[in-house]
C-alpha cells in the first residue's frame, strides 16, 4: 500500500494533527524567513523574549486556523473557496501576533516582518496543502467551485469519490447547486469537501427545509447496493425526487454525463451486493466451446447470451421465433464484439455468431441446428411465462414450455450433447397457473431423461422474478407513476422474490458448470418483497405521494384489481425441503420426485391428444394427475378468448 492510500485510510484525528503539525512548522519557518529577508541575514533570536515572541506566531495561527475552520477542510478538495480561507486565516493570524508584539513592549522589531510573515506564511500553508492534495489525489483534475447561478437546489448523498465526481460534473454544467453532502461516515460530519458542508443523514430533513431541497442525487457505489438502500430507506419520508446515474463510477473517465441522471430503479431499490462469480466456474464449460441459447431474444436468453459471450465459446448459437428480438440481441452483440477486439488490440479470439429462427417445436429444424454447429452445451431458455396469458391460451402455453422442452431436450440427447441446462421457474413449485404446471412438465422431462445412462448431462434452474424483465411489474409502475396513477396492484399482500437479471444469468451458467444430472438446482433469491410496498416506495422516489384515505390530496393512487387467474399470493421454490448447498453461497441444489421415463411419455402423449382437440377440461384432468401438487385457485377457470367476460389481463405482470 502506497503513503498515500494509507494515509486517507487514517482515523479523521490522526490526519487534523498531522495538518496542525504541518501548519505549526510552516508559519514557524515564515517568520524566521520575514525577519531574515527584512534584516538580510540567517537571523537568531538574540534573547529568550525574542525567542517566546516568535514562537507566539504559529501558536496563535494554529489557533486561528481552527477557529476558522480551516481543519474541516478536506484537503484533497479545498478548491478556491478553501484557499480564499486559507489566505483570510493568515491576515488574521498576522494581525493578532501583531498586536501581541505591540503589547510585549518589546523594542526594535521591524514593522514591516508583520507583512512578509503574513505573505510567506500564506504562499507556505497554500503550497504545503497544494502538495499534499496532488500526493493524493495524484492525477485527479481540479475541481472549479459551484457556480452561484444554479437553478436547482440538490443534496448529494455520498461524499466518497464518486460523490466527489458528481458534483464536479454537476457544477460543470451550471444548472444545479448543490447545498450539502449526506454520509453516514461519522469522521466526515462538519467536514467541508470541495466548499460543500458534509452532515449526517439525521440533518437531511431541516436541510431539505431550510435549503428548498428539489432533488437527492445518489451517489454511492452501484456495486454496494445494501449501502443504497439504506440511503433509500432514509429519503422515503422526504417530498423529493431521487435520482441516481447508471455507472456512477464512470464519470471520471468522462462516459457518462449528468445528462444521464434518472430516477431510481428497481434494482437500485431491490438489488443485492453482489457475490463475486467463480470465474473458473464461469467458463469450465463454455470456453472454447459450441453453445446453443434458445429463446436467445428474451430477457434471460440475451443477457446469457451476453455473458457467455465474455467466456469465449468457439461458436455461439441464437435461436429465437421472435425475428425483431433475434435482430436486436445479434446487432446487440456484434456491437460488444466490436468493443472487445478493441480492448484487446484485435488479439481477441472471434466467437462465430449464429443467427437461427425458429420454433423449439420444430423438430427438424431443431435437430439440424445442433448436428450441423456440433453443439456441445445447450441453455434451453424459450418459454411462455405471463402467468396470466398462458392462462387463458393454456394449449398454446403446454406445447411450446413443454413440448418445445422435450423436442430440444431429445435432440440434444441423440446428437450426444455435453450438457443441457433448462431455465425454470419458482412458479413450477406446487402450481396453482398452467404456466407453473407446463414447466414442472418441462422439469419432470428432464429427470427422467436423466436417469437414462447416456452422455447428456441435464439439469435445471429454478428461481423467481427477473427485475425490469418484460412484462415486470415494475416497468408497469414507472409507466403508471408517469402518467398520474393509478398504479394497479393485484393484492395488498402478495409477495414476489426478485433477482436481476445479470444475477440471474450469472448464477444460471456457474449452476449448470456444477451439474452432475437430474439435479433441480435452486438460486438465493434474498428476502421476499410485497408487492404493495414496492409500489408506495417508487411513488414516493419519484418525489410524489400516495393519495389514499389517509392523504386525500396525494399525487398517485393505489387500485387494488384482484389476484389474476392462476396467481398466486406467495411463491416457493422448493418442493420438498430436502436442499443442500453447493460450492457457490448463493446456489442450492435439490433432488425431487421423478416420473419414470416411459411412465411419462405416456402421459405426454394424452396431453398431445388434448392440446389438438384443444379439450382444455381433459388437459386440467391431465394436470392434476401429473404435476405434483398442481391446483388451480379458485381464480384459475379460465375464460375461453372470444367471450363476452374474456379481457385480456396483462395490466399487472408481477
Amino acid at each position: 500500500m502506497n503513503f498515500a492510500v494509507w494515509l486517507i485510510e487514517r482515523p479523521r484525528w490522526f490526519k487534523r494533527m498531522l495538518l496542525i503539525a504541518n501548519d505549526f512548522a510552516m508559519l514557524g519557518i515564515a517568520l524566521w524567513a520575514a525577519y531574515s529577508l527584512r534584516l538580510s541575514r540567517v537571523y537568531i533570536p538574540e534573547t529568550w523574549p525574542i525567542f517566546l515572541l516568535m514562537l507566539a506566531a504559529p501558536i496563535i495561527g494554529v489557533f486561528v486556523f481552527y477557529w476558522r475552520g480551516l481543519y474541516k477542510l478536506v484537503t484533497r478538495f479545498i478548491g478556491p473557496s478553501g484557499t480564499t480561507q486559507i489566505y483570510i486565516a493568515v491576515i488574521i493570524a498576522a494581525v493578532l501576533w501583531a498586536l501581541v508584539v505591540l503589547m510585549s513592549g518589546i523594542q526594535g522589531q521591524p514593522r514591516s516582518v508583520v507583512v512578509i510573515y503574513a505573505l510567506v506564511a500564506a504562499g507556505l500553508i497554500r503550497l504545503s496543502r497544494q502538495w499534499a492534495g496532488a500526493m493524493l489525489l495524484k492525477s485527479a483534475p481540479q475541481f472549479e467551485p459551484v457556480r452561484s447561478d444554479a437553478r436547482k437546489n440538490v443534496i448529494i448523498y455520498g461524499a466518497g469519490p464518486v460523490g466527489i465526481q458528481l458534483l464536479r460534473a454537476l457544477n460543470e454544467t451550471g444548472t444545479y447547486r448543490t447545498v450539502a453532502f449526506i454520509d453516514s461516515n461519522t469522521s466526515l460530519a462538519g467536514q467541508v469537501v470541495h466548499g460543500v458542508k458534509v452532515i449526517r443523514p439525521d440533518k437531511i430533513g431541516k436541510v431539505i427545509a431550510d435549503e428548498k431541497v428539489d432533488e437527492v442525487l445518489l451517489a454511492t457505489p452501484s456495486a454496494l447496493r445494501g449501502e443504497r438502500r439504506v440511503a433509500l430507506k432514509a429519503l422515503e419520508a422526504f417530498p423529493v425526487v431521487v435520482k441516481t446515474l447508471p455507472a456512477l463510477e464512470e464519470i471520471a473517465s468522462g462516459r457518462v454525463e449528468v445528462s444521464d441522471l434518472r430516477l431510481i430503479d428497481v434494482e437500485d431499490l431491490l438489488g443485492r451486493d453482489p457475490v463475486t462469480p467463480d470465474k473458473e466456474l464461469l467458463s469450465s464449460q463454455v470456453q472454447g466451446k459450441a453453445v446453443l441459447i434458445t429463446g436467445a431474444g428474451g430477457s434471460i436468453g440475451s443477457e446469457l447470451t451476453r455473458q457467455l459471450l465474455r467466456l469465449a465459446p468457439k461458436t455461439l448459437v441464437l435461436l429465437d421465433v421472435s425475428e425483431p428480438a433475434l435482430y436486436e440481441i445479434a446487432l446487440e452483440i456484434a456491437e460488444v464484439q466490436r468493443r472487445m477486439r478493441l480492448e484487446n488490440g484485435g488479439a481477441a479470439q472471434e466467437t462465430e455468431i449464429v443467427q437461427v429462427l425458429g420454433s423449439v417445436l420444430d423438430r427438424t429444424l431443431v435437430r439440424r441446428t445442433i448436428e450441423q454447429h456440433g453443439i456441445e452445451v445447450v441453455y434451453h431458455a424459450a418459454a411462455y411465462k405471463h402467468v396470466p396469458i398462458v392462462e387463458v391460451n393454456p394449449s398454446v402455453g403446454l406445447q411450446n414450455n413443454t413440448f418445445g422442452t422435450l423436442v430440444t431436450a431429445e435432440a440434444a440427447r441423440d446428437a450426444g450433447v455435453e450438457r443441457f441446462v433448462l431455465i425454470s421457474s419458482d412458479k413450477a413449485v406446487r402450481p396453482t397457473n398452467v404456466m407453473g404446471a407446463s414447466k414442472r412438465l418441462a422439469e419432470l422431462i428432464l429427470q427422467a431423461m436423466a436417469e437414462e445412462p447416456r452422455k447428456t448431462v441435464f439439469t435445471m434452474v429454478r428461481f423467481g422474478n427477473v427485475l425490469d424483465s418484460s412484462g415486470s411489474v415494475v416497468r408497469l409502475f414507472r409507466n403508471q407513476i408517469k402518467a398520474g396513477g393509478p398504479v394497479t396492484v393485484t393484492h395488498p399482500e402478495v409477495i414476489r422474490y426478485f433477482m436481476s437479471i445479470p444475477e440471474a444469468a450469472q448464477l444460471v451458467i456457474q449452476a449448470g458448470a456444477m451439474a452432475e444430472g437430474g439435479e433441480v438446482f435452486v438460486l438465493e433469491m434474498g428476502t421476499p418483497v410485497k408487492i404493495d410496498d414496492l409500489a408506495r416506495t417508487m411513488i414516493r422516489l419519484s418525489g410524489l405521494e400516495v393519495r389514499d384515505e389517509a392523504n386525500p390530496e396525494g399525487d398517485v393512487e393505489i387500485a387494488y384489481c384482484g389476484l389474476r387467474p392462476g396467481e398466486k399470493l406467495y411463491e416457493e421454490l422448493l418442493i420438498g425441503e430436502n436442499a443442500t448447498g453447493t460450492n457457490h453461497p448463493r446456489i442450492f441444489k435439490t433432488s425431487e420426485p421423478v416420473l419414470a421415463y416411459d411412465v411419462l411419455i405416456a402421459a405426454l402423449k394424452r396431453f398431445e391428444r388434448a392440446i389438438s382437440k384443444n379439450d382444455l377440461a381433459e388437459l386440467q384432468e391431465m394436470l392434476r394427475a401429473t404435476v405434483e401438487g398442481y391446483a388451480p385457485s379458485a381464480t384459475a377457470q379460465a375464460l375461453a378468448p372470444g367471450t363476452d367476460d374474456w379481457e385480456p389481463q396483462s395490466q399487472t405482470l408481477h
